[in-house]
């Protein structure tokens, strides 16, 4: 005769988002997001396809997953650690755009030093 521990399913276990106290509240901080500034609680913390991702609850919405970047969980940006502020132009990033678009119009760098 099988005992009742024999009897229990694996399957019948609960999947449900357990509150996990230690994840705490995040807020939305990305400028263009529509519930920017607005506060939720974590249910998980993901990384999907690369990306950091937070879990959150919304009573009317229910769950939803939002980039742990867009909130202010996000990683101080080496300007903020040293309390500057971002230029607006990268020279470094507008070079790059330059030969990417140069590429895309299919212009070699030895055409374009002509």
């Amino acid at each position: 005769m099988a005992d009742s521990a024999d009897l229990e399913s694996p399957r019948l276990a609960s999947t449900a988002h357990v509150l996990n106290p230690r994840l705490g509240w995040v807020e939305i901080r990305h400028p263009f997001h529509p519930l920017k500034g607005q506060r939720f609680l974590v249910l998980k913390e993901r990384r999907v396809a690369g990306v950091d991702t937070l879990i959150v609850r919304n009573t009317e919405r229910g769950s939803f997953a939002v980039a742990k970047e867009w909130t202010d969980r996000a990683t101080p940006s080496s300007y903020e650690v040293l309390g500057m502020t971002p230029g607006r132009l990268d020279i470094q990033c507008l070079l790059e755009l330059i030969m990417l678009v140069d590429q895309l119009a299919g212009r070699t760098p030895k055409e374009l030093a002509k």
